[in-house]
């Protein structure tokens, strides 16, 4: 059975990618069944698994927000803010992390490329960190 199913608009959900959001319709056919609405304005339809229609995400990063334990990602603060040659290098050596809107540090890949290079363009180095250990 589908993770959303029974999803009605109105529900409350937590997408890693864009934080808190609602349900704000949901499609009796096609790919995608639901079109959720978060905080800052983003509109993204998901499947009933939870899969995003944004970037390449193959997993479910959608979920009803009393289901889901966010003690397990890591929102910590930047500890410094790399230049962009300190990005460059990261990025080619595989240890580089992106913050993404909802807070969580997620690690540098294709799947966020567009998202990662806009971030570069608006030179918001403070979003990217080298990965942590562990």
């Amino acid at each position: 059975m589908a993770y959303f199913k029974k999803a009605k608009v109105g529900d409350k959900v937590f997408g890693l990618v864009f934080g808190s959001g609602f349900i704000s319709q949901v499609f009796d056919n096609g790919h995608y069944k639901l079109m959720v609405t978060f905080g800052n304005d983003h509109e993204v339809p998901y499947t009933e698994e939870g899969v995003p229609g944004w970037g390449k995400f193959n997993n479910q990063t959608l979920f009803y927000k009393n289901d889901i334990d966010l003690t397990e990602y890591d929102f910590g603060p930047v500890d410094k803010v790399l230049s962009p040659k300190k990005i460059i290098k990261y990025r080619e050596k595989k240890k580089l992390e992106v913050r993404l809107p909802s807070g969580i540090w997620h690690p540098y890949s294709k799947k966020i490329k567009h998202y990662s290079q806009d971030l570069l363009e608006e030179e918001k180095y403070h979003l990217f960190r080298k990965k942590q250990n562990g």
